[in-house]
């Protein structure tokens, strides 16, 4: 038993020194003893152990002894607290700790230490480190500090001190804790008694220095903080002793405990009377008083000595916190929780404010339900007011049981449980919807004054808690998400009515010759019928598809349902009948009797009249007002049967001007479409289809069964079916062209691309300043410091102005080298000086001025004219002049400081001729212009020994200064030289050797810079025109100089600005790359890091040169120093899509905030203070966190520290890494009570404390597993309660930022209170650059995309279609407008996977108003491969499919106005709808022209009806065919091209694109999006699909592919190909081949797109030995077995079992079925070609083909016959497969030879059967079940494995055909990367081959 303890003591102390390895370096440079971080949850969190190990840690080196009590101490407390070591981890900690303990007492060297003093020991240490760090002194200027107010002097020192202050309070409170446990048993007359004497001596003074560790996220409200000055400004006093308890409070008892050093508050009565969590109280009371205090801080009221919140602020949050709960009341009729709002005073305004948010910070997932807590709002606040109406407080009802009061226990949990059991049914997302009640069910219960009969205290037994029945369905509550196409139809059905009416009449008018007549308006006129006919089936879908929900429906909502159905069915009904008799009159032409045709046109007049006048009262802007002031029971009573009222939706209109607007940008829209469709689709159709008709005597090849008969019915269709397809989807099109068209208009009035290269940068810098101060600078900033001259303003303008700027553009650049964007130089010459000095004109930076005074110089050597025409040959380059105009100046003030005596009389005789001859014009006679470069190079030879800042150089210094006065009498004229030789004062000193014997060398910090910067004006020789080399560099400078002018709000001080938080939702994904995951080589040996290395060489070697490192050095040099290791990983990560490189980006907000608070507090140009410091400005930095909240919810953070996972370790070094990033995750503790282990789920927030160790700030319990719904949504709705401030930018973990972009964000707040529309914003739209272009060509493709798509886009959805929606990140979101009314995304499983969207819903039904823009970008990374492409486009088709059947898209569609709606529809699941209409056009073309071709009739219709309506079908299918490979897509990305790029550089990209085959890559995506939005709709299956966010390099593997695209894409192409074949096989076109290609080139492209782009696009796709390998894995896949376990990607069974697994409903079954009956079409149309069946139509032949495919399937069957399960009968079975096999042969060869069945007959059957054989194969895979139980299925499987390796061998063969080539191999890496990267490619082939043989 002992070794076994021995042993297991090893393993735990080798398992700490491998922890203590891990985190070396991680942490704030002390060696840990590695037990620290070991401490298990349950110990850490209700004691103080791993404090007190952190203490024996820090004085280990000081006092080894001490160190080993705290160890003593620390397991003491372990022991007591968990005697059984039962807690997870406890007894590993317990051993490891004992191990250390060892340790400590094996290094005494065998000295005993006595126990009996380590009390004595403890104290004496104790006394000794209070002296050491001079404790009282600092707690006394502590005090003096927060009396003064004064927190911005000694910056540097303070900082330093203040951190190293907060380790040495952490030390002191591990020992007074310690002392305090040990002097129980101490001597109280000794050493016990002065430890007593301490310990009252710290509680009674405030423990004011202990304040630092008590955790807090923002403001220290528990007690106050000396290095944390935020308590100390005025609003945040304010808003404190706003909620502070008075005497009118009722009083709370005498045992209530008031948590930290603080005053009571009205918080704390509300935890006593309603039981809130302690946490949850402490959160949301910093939240409150944050928001109070920036409310009052935005009033810009001036401060008082003793500052009070204004009524103004107190309003303010009252009523915007409250606002949805009083429109609830309103639309609900029922009274508010207060009389009035004068009634109520401050003190319970704020108390209803902090309830609400107390509910809402502990509701969980009832969040997602706004108007429940607006309900349980509305009764505690009832509560409320009468507890405070009492002078005794006492806990509430509703939330009090058995003694205790819980509002979590009482409230929330039988609400959560019953959402609980309702998600539960959903079957993790493979159950119907409306099987289940979602969140928005449950919410919408609340829009009925029914919701009151739940009652309060909640009602238990009530019909909303209750509980669903496994065997029965919970009622819906008004809509139910069926799933079926016929969603789009009933959201939409003005659309389809519109353009269904439109076809209807010009159809007319054209059948008609386009001759309008009375006869052809009758004949419009059935347009009566059709719409009321149309309308009825709304209804009659209506009353459908709300099946499921009239249970739980309100009453009213039903009765509207009937009245429509039956008005609909009557009305469609009479107005059939009125019409049918309209056309009996007409067509009776012997009577003059039009009495029915003017009772028909009376009754559509007024039904249409009516229609129009509500349309027009309610969706009119100009009219909507009048409708919802009229209290007409006649009329509100038409107005609720045309449009249901819902509680979202209403006011859903626009000012007229918008409405305008829109309005005619889709009449511009329909003129376009329907001019093209009348005469290029439909009137060129009219005379075919009437001489089809006509004729009847066509000869049918096959047995037709519809159209002999019926005037050739299914030939007209086959030839109008293409059009209309077109017809309906060309709107898109039309849409898409002149969107880009307006959107060009719009962004170039906007200003965007006025900058747009280096040399644009370069020509306008001068304006750049100005623009800079009057966007960004505050207006109350822009005094001009000094009373000037008038003829020197405008200059000294310019300089303030450059003053001004100079910091914050200084800051921009040195951010830029910190990213290694640009090297040291690029550093200097972009910088520009501080302005601040005091000569008398603007300093540029050097690359502007760089090699300009050479090229002065130059001119001025050539000069031989006069001095006026040498000054204007320099002006013509003005920065030429700005750089002799400094370098003259600059001299001049140089040899002034340097000098003085008799050297500075020379110098001031010097410059006072120079300036004289400059003033008569003078100058080239006065001095010898061509001596200027050897007076030059002397200067530059002093100012090299200056710059090197050492005094000990000053001899050598005053010698070059010497030698300068030497060579400076050549360059003056012979006169002037006598002159200032015979100066007797000058010629004196020169004589006697004292002139500039020694010199004064530079300290002025101006005279310093003057001498750099002149120094460099006169060595860099080469242009900076190329400067920054960077293009990521270049692009960001050129974005944000052109969005200084642009139009943006003015800029607030950062004290007013509205505050606001970032929010970013984290699971797994990648935080920052380990140095192992760098180095892994691929199966090309290709690393990340060298990947890195050659796409981006450029900032590879900038990042060598930061570091210090020499360009030749490797990647595996850098591990030999742990920092540059790091850093390597660090820059690397920024690379990549990883949490690092976002979390650095959004921190650049606190860096912005903190750089312009330490600007306005300071007033640095009246000061002459520069950036310099300001981020150790406590001030700055309070301002900044008072302004800015970063918070990552990492949800599954705390199971990652569990398991030890690198992702912590990686959070927690990014912790360290920003003091102000707070990670929110959920916490899971276990427990186990008999045998059973129940589970408690808290909300944590953490940041990390002095240690660099994770200290919780926040835990807040929740009712249950948080993911009831989709992960990202949850995840948001937990931590979205510790977020601050009055708006919130969500930002994904694939996201980054830039400092230049931060700084504008206060402009961009501001956009909340602009004037953007009827309603104020409640979303920003901003800006997104897709930072992924580089990598790849696909990459490049789908950030043109992307970005065409957040720029352009978006910008004409903003405005003028007023439909923006929410579509992802970065938006910025009005706070507190989102969070009352359910939150920042919508979490109900399937139905809401594309969560973003459907925030962008709910706040435009909610009556919010979404914006764009341009002025500021985020950057974002996109998926680089094509498979990484596929699934995320997957994601949205089938999140768009889902949306389809979403209420909230029926709801927008049904509520907008009619062009409001058509710009909805066609931005969203339209153009999915569009999408698969393309891809369905193709199959409707072909399956129409092969029934042509079946039935024989194609020839003779082309010969009797010559043109065969060709103008309309090559309209249509070139239509067709340019939305199919992108050109529509391209349209608005070159429109932006072209606007931000400029033409010549946007026709080469487009060219570019085209040649690296993007045409390829939009139509396989087209394939993409219409498989899976199609898929969603029919069979549902819509889920994340986890893209991986990495670097693609890797080769995709044959078998990857294919079971990836095989059924969204392979199967498909091979059906058309098949199409095509027969075709062309059997069909006749007029023209011959050449006409066939033309007719289906659309269709080929799309064969050859979807077969071989995965191919094409796959890094070494063409190399053979990879071709090689890839054919043996997918042979053994193929082959492999499957079985238990197995998954997909292993065997072919297993991964078909799981294609199988989307259909599983009967309907998805019963469609499956319908769908593939399409396959039997081949198999009936090729049979009546073959020779062997001659001119027979007989049905008999068809039958025949039958029997004979029965007997393929049987000898099929006998040739896969298992010998396994034939043992007895192997013999026979083989004997009998060889006499099958030579009658077959036989057979066929008789048949051959003594019928007309010919080889080509052969071929003709295998054509016919392979698409009955997979026909056979879905019906078998539809129906599972019947055919398992008949024994069929495993011939099944082994006849779809013979499809699939056919499939397989056809796509394989061209791919190894063309490896063959190794020239195709290079041309495809250079088609899909970069050159740099094909080059490192190459080499690392190359070198892999030298690797290979050295093996070898």
């Amino acid at each position: 038993m002992a070794r076994v303890r021995e042993n297991w003591e090893r393993l735990v102390r080798a398992t700490l020194r491998r922890e203590q390895l891990r985190t070396a370096g991680q942490g704030h440079g002390r060696t840990s003893s590695g037990i620290v971080g070991a401490v298990p949850p349950s110990l850490a969190q209700t004691t103080n152990v791993e404090a007190i190990l952190q203490a024996a840690d820090e004085i280990q080196s000081v006092d080894p002894n001490v160190a080993r009590i705290l160890c003593e101490q620390a397991y003491s407390m372990a022991q007591n607290l968990d005697p059984n070591s039962a807690g997870r981890g406890v007894l590993q900690f317990k051993t490891g700790l004992m191990s250390v303990i060892k340790q400590k007492l094996a290094k005494k060297d065998g000295v005993r230490f006595d126990r009996n003093r380590d009390i004595e020991n403890l104290w004496e240490f104790y006394q000794r480190y209070k002296r050491r760090y001079r404790v009282d002194d600092i707690q006394r200027e502590e005090q003096r500090l927060q009396e003064s107010g004064t927190f911005s002097s000694n910056l540097g020192e303070l900082e330093l001190r203040s951190s190293e202050m907060r380790r040495v309070i952490a030390t002191l409170r591990a020992l007074v804790e310690v002392m305090e446990a040990l002097s129980k048993d101490a001597d109280p007359g000794g050493v016990g008694g002065l430890i007593m004497e301490e310990l009252r001596k710290i509680k009674n003074s405030g423990a004011t220095l202990s304040a630092e560790l008590i955790p807090y996220n923002i403001i220290p409200l528990e007690a106050p903080s000396f290095t944390n000055p935020i308590r100390v400004f005025p609003e945040v006093k304010g808003a404190i002793a706003a909620i502070r308890y008075t005497e009118q409070f009722p009083r709370l008892p005498a045992g209530f405990n008031i948590s930290g050093q603080r005053d009571a508050d009205m918080f704390d009565l509300l935890e006593f009377v309603f039981g809130f969590q302690k946490d949850n109280i402490r959160n949301q009371r910093e939240n409150v008083v944050l928001m109070i205090a920036n409310a009052q801080s935005r009033l810009d009221i001036p401060i008082d000595a003793d500052p009070k919140i204004d009524e103004k602020a107190i309003n303010e949050v009252f009523l915007k916190v409250l606002d949805n709960y009083i429109k609830w009341c309103r639309y609900l009729r029922v009274r508010l929780a207060w009389n009035s709002l004068e009634a109520i005073n401050r003190d319970r305004k704020l108390f209803l404010v902090s309830l609400y948010f107390l509910i809402w910070g502990e509701a969980a997932n009832v969040r997602f339900l706004p108007e429940c807590l607006c309900y349980i709002f509305h009764n505690m606040a009832k509560e409320l007011d009468a507890i405070l109406d009492h002078g005794e407080a006492s806990p509430a009802v509703s939330c009090a049981s058995n003694g205790s009061v819980s509002f979590l226990e009482q409230i929330i949990c039988p609400i959560y449980e019953t959402i609980s059991e309702e998600a539960s049914r959903n079957n993790n997302g493979k159950a119907a919807h409306s099987a289940w009640r979602n969140y928005d069910d449950f919410n919408e219960y609340f829009w009925s004054p029914a919701c009151f009969d739940l009652g309060w205290p909640i009602k238990r037994d009530s019909s909303f808690l209750l509980k669903p029945k496994k065997s029965k369905r919970t009622g819906k509550s008004s809509f139910v998400e069926h799933r079926t196409f016929l969603h789009l139809y009933r959201s939409f059905h003005r659309l389809w009515i519109f353009l269904a009416l439109m076809f209807q009449a010009l159809t007319i008018i054209a059948f008609n010759h386009g001759h309008i007549n009375l006869y052809t308006f009758k004949t419009i006129l059935s347009i009566g019928p059709s719409f009321a006919i149309m309308n009825f089936i709304k209804s009659f879908l209506d009353v459908l598809l709300t099946f499921g929900a009239y249970t739980a429906a309100r009453g009213m909502a039903v009765s509207r349902l009937v009245i429509q159905f039956f008005w609909g069915g009557l009305s469609s009904v009479a107005v059939t009948y009125l019409y049918l008799k309209v056309l009996q009159e007409r067509n009776n032409r012997t009577s003059d009797n039009t009495f029915y045709f003017r009772i028909y046109i009376l009754v559509l007049g007024v039904y249409a009249a009516l229609r129009l006048f509500l349309a027009l009262m309610l969706k009119v802007p100009a009219c909507h007002k009048m409708s919802e002031m009229s209290d007409q029971s006649f009329f509100q009573f038409f107005k609720w049967i045309y449009q249901e009222r819902y509680y979202v939706g209403r006011g859903l209109y626009e000012k007229m001007g918008d409405y305008c607007r829109y309005v005619a940008f889709w009449l511009v829209i329909f003129a376009c479409k329907f001019t093209f469709a009348y005469f290029l689709q439909i009137k060129p159709l009219v005379s075919p289809t009437n001489t089809i008709r006509g004729l009847t005597f066509l000869t049918y090849t096959w047995h037709d069964l519809i159209s002999k008969h019926n005037n050739n019915f299914l030939t007209i269709v086959s030839l109008w079916a293409p059009v209309v397809a077109i017809y309906l989807m060309d709107i898109h099109i039309w849409y898409t062209v002149l969107s880009a068209i307006v959107g060009g208009v719009i962004g170039a009035r906007a200003r965007l691309g006025e900058i747009r290269s280096l040399e644009m940068v370069h020509k306008r810098f001068e304006s750049f300043p100005e623009a800079f101060v009057n966007r960004m600078i505050s207006p109350q900033m822009k005094r001009m410091p000094f009373d000037r001259e008038a003829s020197q303003e405008s200059q000294d303008n310019n300089k303030d102005y450059a003053a001004m700027f100079a910091p914050f553009w200084n800051e921009i650049i040195k951010s830029l080298r910190e990213e290694d964007f640009i090297s040291n130089r690029e550093l200097d010459l972009l910088s520009i000086p501080s302005n601040m000095g005091t000569l008398r004109l603007v300093q540029w930076p050097l690359f502007l001025l760089s090699s300009k005074i050479l090229l002065a110089i130059d001119l001025a050597i050539d000069c031989k004219d006069t001095q006026a025409d040498l000054w204007n040959r320099i002006c013509r380059d003005e920065y030429m002049a700005y750089a002799v105009q400094e370098c003259y100046y600059s001299i001049e003030k140089i040899l002034y400081s340097l000098v003085d005596g008799e050297g500075r009389l020379w110098v001031e005789r010097i410059f006072r001729e120079i300036n004289n001859s400059i003033l008569e014009g003078s100058l080239v006679i006065t001095l010898s212009l061509k001596k200027l470069p050897l007076v030059l190079s002397r200067f530059t030879a002093l100012t090299g020994l200056l710059i090197r800042n050492d005094p000990g150089l000053a001899k050598g210094a005053a010698k070059a200064l010497f030698d300068l006065y030497d060579v400076t009498h050549d360059l003056l004229s012979s006169d002037l030289r006598e002159q200032i030789d015979t100066w007797n004062i000058v010629a004196r000193a020169r004589n006697e050797g004292r002139l500039f014997s020694r010199i004064q060398w530079p300290n002025d910090p101006e005279i310093k810079e003057l001498v750099k910067r002149v120094h460099l004006l006169l060595t860099v020789k080469d242009s900076a025109d190329n400067v920054p080399k960077n293009l990521e560099a270049r692009r960001r400078l050129e974005f944000f100089t052109n969005s200084l002018f642009m139009d943006m709000p003015s800029a607030k001080l950062v004290h007013q600005m509205m505050p606001f938080s970032v929010f970013t939702p984290y699971y797994s994904e990648t935080v920052l790359y380990s140095t192992s995951e760098l180095q892994k080589e691929n199966e090309d040996g290709i690393s990340i890091i060298f990947y890195l290395q050659k796409i981006f060489p450029d900032e590879w070697n900038n990042f060598l040169e930061r570091i210090g490192r020499d360009v030749s050095t490797g990647d595996v040099d850098l591990h030999e120093s742990s920092s540059d290791s790091l850093e390597l990983r660090f820059w690397a990560s920024y690379r990549g899509q990883t949490l690092a490189r976002t979390v650095r980006g959004m921190m650049y907000y606190r860096r912005a905030l903190m750089l312009q608070s330490y600007m306005e507090v300071n007033d640095y140009y009246q000061n002459n203070i520069t950036s310099q410091g300001f981020e150790l400005s406590r001030e700055s930095r309070a301002q900044a966190d008072l302004k800015y909240t970063y918070v990552v919810s990492c949800q599954i953070y705390g199971q990652q520290k569990q398991r030890k996972a690198p992702e912590a370790a990686d959070i927690s070094l990014l912790l360290q890494k920003n003091e102000a990033l707070r990670v929110a995750f959920i916490h899971v503790e276990e427990s186990g009570i008999d045998g059973k282990i129940s589970r408690e789920f808290y909300s944590k927030l953490v940041k990390a404390d002095v240690n660099g160790k994770d200290q919780e700030i926040y835990s807040i319990k929740l009712p249950g597993d948080p993911k009831l719904g989709e992960g990202k949504p949850e995840n948001q709705n937990h931590a979205i309660i510790f977020t601050r401030g009055d708006a919130v930018q969500t930002i994904d973990m694939n996201q980054d930022n830039y400092l230049e972009e931060t700084l504008k964000m206060r402009n961009l707040l501001e956009e909340f209170r602009g004037n953007h529309g009827l309603r104020p914003p409640t979303i920003l739209g901003v800006r997104e650059n897709v930072f992924t272009g580089s990598v790849s060509s696909l990459a490049w493709f789908m950030s043109n995309q992307e970005t065409s798509f957040v720029t352009l886009g978006q910008r004409v959805l903003a405005n003028p279609l007023k439909v923006r929606m929410h579509y992802g990140h970065p938006d910025v979101f009005d706070r507190i407008f989102h969070i009352t009314r359910g939150g920042i995304s919508k979490a109900s499983r399937v139905i809401n996977i594309s969560e973003d969207i459907y925030s962008g819903f709910n706040s435009t039904l909610r009556q919010g108003n979404i914006t764009h823009h341009e002025y500021i970008q985020v950057g974002k990374g996109r998926d680089v491969g094509l498979n990484q492409i596929a699934l995320f486009e997957g994601k949205v088709a089938g999140g768009n499919g889902e949306q389809v059947l979403s209420r909230d898209v029926y709801r927008l569609g049904q509520l907008f106005d009619f062009f409001r709606m058509l710009s909805f529809f066609y931005t969203t699941v339209g153009y999915y709808v569009c999408t698969m209409m393309t891809v369905l056009t193709v199959y409707i073309f072909l399956y129409g022209r092969v029934y042509l071709a079946f039935s024989g009739l194609d020839e003779q219709i082309s010969k009797q009806a010559r043109r065969l309506g060709n103008t309309a079908l090559d309209a249509a299918l070139n239509a067709q065919f340019l939305v199919q490979i992108g050109v529509f897509t391209a349209i608005p990305m070159i429109m932006g091209f072209i606007l931000e790029l400029g033409l010549l550089k946007a026709v080469f990209s487009f060219i570019t694109m085209q040649l690296q085959l993007c045409s390829v890559f939009f139509t396989f995506s087209l394939g993409t999006r219409t498989h899976y939005f199609g898929r969603t709709i029919l069979h549902g299956g819509a889920k994340y699909r986890a893209t991986g966010r990495g670097f693609v390099v890797r080769h995709i593997k044959f078998a990857e592919n294919y079971r990836l695209y095989s059924r969204s894409h392979f199967v498909k192409a091979l059906e058309v190909a098949l199409l095509l074949i027969v075709y062309i096989a059997y069909g006749y076109t007029r023209g011959g081949a050449v006409s066939f290609v033309l007719l289906t080139l659309s269709s080929w492209f799309l064969v050859i797109s979807w077969l071989f782009a995965p191919y094409i696009f796959n890094p070494s796709g063409f190399e053979w030995q990879k071709t090689v390998e890839d054919f043996e894995d997918w042979t053994s896949w193929l082959l492999y077995k499957g079985g238990v376990g197995v998954k997909g990607e292993n065997s072919w069974e297993s991964w078909w079992d799981e294609e199988q697994m989307h259909i599983h409903t009967l309907r998805g079954r019963i469609l499956e079925t319908i769908l593939s009956l399409r396959f039997l079409m081949f198999q009936y149309g090729i049979v009546y070609k073959l020779h062997i069946i001659g001119k027979s139509t007989s049905l008999a032949a068809y039958g025949f083909s039958w029997v004979v495919l029965v007997g393929i399937v049987l000898i099929f069957k006998i040739f896969t016959y298992s010998p396994k399960k034939s043992t007895d009968f192997h013999l026979v079975m083989r004997f009998i497969q060889g006499v099958a096999a030579l009658g077959l042969v036989a057979a066929v060869c008789l048949v051959v030879a003594f019928t007309h069945l010919t080889i080509l007959d052969l071929f003709a059957s295998l054509l016919a059967f392979i698409p009955t054989g997979w026909l056979i194969l879905s019906l078998a895979i539809t129906w599972k079940k019947i055919v398992w139980s008949l024994g069929l299925w495993e011939s099944v499987r082994e006849f779809a494995r013979m499809y699939d390796a056919g499939m397989g061998m056809i796509i394989f063969a061209p791919i190894a055909f063309l490896s063959w080539f190794p020239f195709i191999s290079t041309f495809q890496s250079r088609l899909l990367f970069n050159q740099a990267f094909s080059r490192g490619l190459e080499i690392s082939l190359i070198l892999a081959g030298n690797k290979a043989n050295v093996e070898t």
